[in-house]
């Protein structure tokens, strides 16, 4: 058989259908040698099966009483996996908790007590995602993805002022709890990107059409990032600064977001940092508080010239006295 893990599910699947299996048989049936069902008979033992040995001239295996357990292996990395992947749905955006929950019951159950033991301490508290994806919808978007079919849908937050859309789904992406289509727009003839969580998809679909490949030739999770920099392709900020801030950097460390660290030395460290604009750069740097260089490049340090200047002429006073209507005399 082609690999050791499906030839073990099969040694297993046969262990179940009959009480006592002659090694022979097991070797001829799977196409192995009598060595190499031993080997996956003590690996399946380590798994926690119990599988006994079948004494006599012919020599065999036995499926232990209590143990006919469906043919599911699992080793201690696939487990956990299993585990973390499951108890992290609510943070994934897809509304289907319940069906998370009941699945890890369900895969527990077949899993040897060992690893039974092993997901049972896994246990964790998640922050749910705010916008729900209905599963329906990611499964409708996804088979025309996958089928290459014009999808019709209402884009809105509510369906009642959704408005109607006709695309060629490109793919669907994850991102830090949202879910998202990437698409060719048919009527505004554009690349646009939607969210799963306001789309409501329209049956039927429409007809197949010929994929196209998005601009710069990137994937669709790097096109999503650039967009969302306000790029048209490349995975950039628009704007990109340098500074030297008089602070040590593990009091910047945690809260780097995708901003780039150097230390220096005990007090001091270069920070680069992206953002939609060089105002937005000086907003990041100042809210730790710090005097801090600008290194580079002029534009930041002219943004930070015209920062100073505007904080320097806001008022002091209420800004109440400015635009509250004074009353009418006798009202």
């Amino acid at each position: 058989m082609a690999g050791s893990s499906s030839r073990m599910l099969a040694l297993l699947s046969l262990l179940q259908t009959q009480r006592d299996w002659p090694g022979a048989v097991l070797a001829e049936r799977l196409e192995v040698s009598p060595r190499t069902v031993r080997r996956d008979v003590d690996r399946l033992r380590e798994l926690g099966y119990r599988i006994g040995a079948i004494k006599g001239p012919d020599g065999g295996y036995r499926l232990a009483a209590g143990s006919e357990l469906p043919p599911l292996l699992f080793d201690d990395e696939q487990a956990v996996a299993v585990a973390v992947a499951l108890q992290s749905i609510p943070a994934s955006g897809i509304d289907i908790d319940e069906g998370a929950e009941r699945a890890l019951a369900t895969v527990r159950q077949v899993m040897p007590s060992r690893l039974r033991h092993r997901i049972d301490g896994i246990r964790f508290q998640g922050s749910p995602a705010a916008d729900r994806v209905d599963p329906a919808v990611l499964e409708a978007v996804s088979a025309a993805v996958r089928d290459r079919h014009v999808l019709r849908f209402d884009y809105g937050a509510t369906e009642s002022d959704a408005a109607r859309r006709r695309v060629e789904p490109h793919d669907v992406v994850s991102r830090q709890g949202r879910w998202y289509l990437i698409a060719w727009d048919l009527d505004r003839e554009d690349w646009r990107i939607f969210r799963l969580d306001r789309l409501h998809p329209r049956i039927p679909t429409g007809p197949a059409f010929t994929p196209r490949a998005l601009p710069g030739g990137v994937d669709a999770r790097t096109f999503l990032a650039a967009r969302s920099k306000g790029s048209d392709a490349a995975d950039r900020w628009p704007c990109i600064g340098t500074v030297v801030i008089d602070l040590p950097a593990r009091e910047i460390a945690p809260y780097l977001e995708d901003a780039t660290l150097e230390e220096l030395d005990a007090g001091h460290c270069r920070l680069t940092v992206g953002s939609w604009s060089w105002t937005g750069i000086l907003a990041f740097v100042v809210r730790f508080d710090a005097p801090f260089t600008i290194e580079g490049p002029a534009a930041l340090s002219e943004a930070s010239a015209a920062l100073s200047a505007r904080l320097a002429a806001a008022p002091t006073r209420a800004l109440r006295d400015r635009y509250v209507t004074p009353k009418a005399p006798g009202t």
